[in-house]
């Protein structure tokens, strides 16, 4: 069995679990941190193996290569995870525009680098990956890393909301792929401490650690372990005791949320995420404050001059 996945924060957690069911990996993305590179290291001659693969995803060029590396090394490939993202940086994001100071994006590129890791990259993976199972004998799987952004709105980070909203419509209108034997879903995680988190002032300010809860990356990565070995999903599978523990059956299609317990998101009127432990960061009103002030400074939107 072989995995595509990248190496960081809940994706080095699922690839870690994976590798220790007997699952070779394949680690994609720009660069391996250490916890990740040290991953790679420990199975890079064992059986199961992990090896790294140098890619940018939002090179389609470089998607295909991936496909082709991990068959050549392993052969059939079973699991896929697109699960490469970031969380509406200054370089990419709504409130900072193309040809700002902060921008990396550029006012004549036409195009968000933040939409194309979130949502463009997860969309053509999965088409990549489809053309490979198309044919297969064996359950495959393909599953995405949406979020509770994907059923709430916020304004400080409105691109990487429109992703995840996209994102899990996207994999619902996949649910029927179930009847070939590709299973496509999603797991929706709270607020997850990675770097994505950790490593920006700007949204490390907007936390209280002494009465938010952190949902980890190693709760995340279990769930979606079950997602494919499964097709039963207890809501108390990360170990809080619910009302009732509902067993939820797991098909294509399925968004799980995954704060300190677990539940399906439904298409139509879901309660929404908000008030369970790990799905509640902090006062953002200050970092609303901020944005307003900003589109009324007189220059918002405005490209820097050379």
């Amino acid at each position: 069995m072989a995995k595509l996945t990248v190496g960081e924060g809940i994706n080095f957690c699922f690839a870690k679990l994976l590798l220790e069911h007997g699952c070779n990996c394949v680690l994609a993305d720009l660069a391996l941190r250490p916890e990740a590179k040290a991953l790679v290291e420990k199975y890079s001659t064992s059986d199961p193996r992990a090896i790294f693969q140098p890619t940018d995803v939002t090179d389609w060029v470089q998607l295909e290569k991936l496909f082709e590396v991990a068959a050549g090394q392993f052969g059939e490939i079973d699991i896929v995870c697109p699960g490469a993202g970031v969380y509406e940086p200054r370089s990419s994001s709504f409130w900072y525009p193309p040809g700002s100071n902060e921008s990396r994006d550029s006012p004549t590129g036409s195009r968000y680098a933040q939409l194309d890791i979130n949502l463009i990259h997860p969309i053509r993976t999965t088409q990549l990956a489809i053309a490979k199972f198309a044919n297969s004998k064996t359950p495959k799987s393909i599953i995405h890393i949406s979020s509770i952004a994907g059923q709430v709105a916020s304004l400080s980070t409105p691109l990487y909301v429109a992703a995840k909203h996209a994102l899990s419509g996207f994999v619902r209108s996949l649910a029927k792929l179930d009847k070939i034997g590709i299973r496509v879903t999603a797991v929706a995680p709270g607020y997850i401490k990675t770097p994505l988190w950790t490593e920006s002032a700007d949204k490390m300010a907007m936390v209280d650690e002494s009465k938010d809860g952190w949902v980890t990356p190693e709760e995340v990565a279990t769930v979606m372990l079950a997602l494919i070995q499964e097709d039963h999903i207890s809501e108390s599978i990360l170990g809080q005791p619910t009302d009732g523990d509902e067993v939820i059956p797991v098909k294509g299609g399925t968004i799980l949320e995954v704060s300190k317990s677990v539940r399906k998101v439904s298409m139509f009127d879901d309660p929404g995420p908000l008030g369970r432990p790990g799905n509640s960061m902090g006062d953002q009103r200050a970092a609303e404050e901020g944005f307003l002030a900003l589109v009324q400074s007189g220059s918002w939107g405005e490209a820097v001059a050379n």
